[in-house]
């Protein structure tokens, strides 16, 4: 399979105990492309875009791990996909659906827990998790550099494609994103939140994996609000980050995904 990976990191360490341990980056298994500096991720990811030439074209977070497998298992999933739909344009390890159920499974330190139910088919989706997107080039898909920080560009991208007629899936892909709590949303997670309100208005509600945009904006304070008042109970949840991430993926069943390809 013709791919390239490509990650924008801000922290060597983070990138060193997670994504660089993944057993298809180490063992070069596929190319790992860099980007460093950016001051938006559609800036970074549009960079990355241009630096590659792989047809598909995996984004992920310093802070995932690719359990041995993966890209094997990744390519069953996607010939799944094209069998099924021949438009596809996107695909990831986690997702909203349609009804607004969560698509797994994977892996959160943050919340301690494997989120997302296992579909037994490619599930069409609204939005990813940006921990991980994988996309096809043929699509013509680029990211939308007039929106600011790092949230929601799992959401753009997907309402991008479904504009165009293309499709969004996610499917069993086993995933570790050895992320880290967070007490709440901060305010550039506001920013990204309102500007999508501003450019999709005509398109909403939206469900992300963590919020609903609505046009009234007040499922903002609702959030904020619930992550206020659960914030000892969400501590409580969260098992930090030093934990290796083959540790964490061979609890999870998932230290070797050749067998599921």
């Amino acid at each position: 399979m013709d791919i390239a990976i490509v990650c924008a990191s801000h922290n060597d360490e983070i990138l060193q105990a997670n994504l660089l341990r993944s057993p298809v980056i180490a063992e070069a298994r596929a190319p790992l492309h860099l980007e460093r500096g950016a001051a938006t991720a559609a800036i970074a990811y549009n960079r990355a875009l241009d630096a590659t030439s792989a047809e598909i074209v995996v984004f992920a977070h310093h802070d995932v791990y690719l359990p041995r497998g993966w890209e094997t298992l990744l390519q069953t999933r996607l010939a799944a996909v094209a069998e099924h739909d021949a438009n596809w344009a996107l695909f990831g390890p986690f997702g909203v659906g349609l009804d607004a159920s969560h698509i797994g499974p994977v892996w959160s330190s943050s919340i301690g827990l494997i989120v997302g139910r296992v579909p037994t088919a490619p599930t069409t989706v609204q939005s990813f998790d940006e921990m991980v997107i994988v996309l096809r080039r043929s699509s013509g898909l680029r990211f939308d550099e007039t929106l600011p920080g790092w949230h929601m560009y799992g959401t753009d991208i997907v309402t991008q494609a479904r504009s165009r007629g293309l499709h969004a899936y996610a499917g069993a892909l086993p995933t570790i994103h050895n992320d880290r709590y967070h007490e709440a949303l901060r305010e550039d997670f506001v920013e990204c939140y309102q500007a999508m309100r501003a450019k999709w208005r005509d398109q909403l509600p939206l469900r992300t994996p963590i919020i609903k945009i609505s046009k009234s904006g007040l499922h903002l304070y609702k959030n904020r609000w619930a992550d206020y008042s659960s914030a000892d109970f969400r501590a409580n949840m969260s098992v930090g980050i030093a934990h290796p991430p083959e540790y964490l993926a061979a609890l999870c069943g998932w230290a070797d995904l050749t067998a599921s390809a």
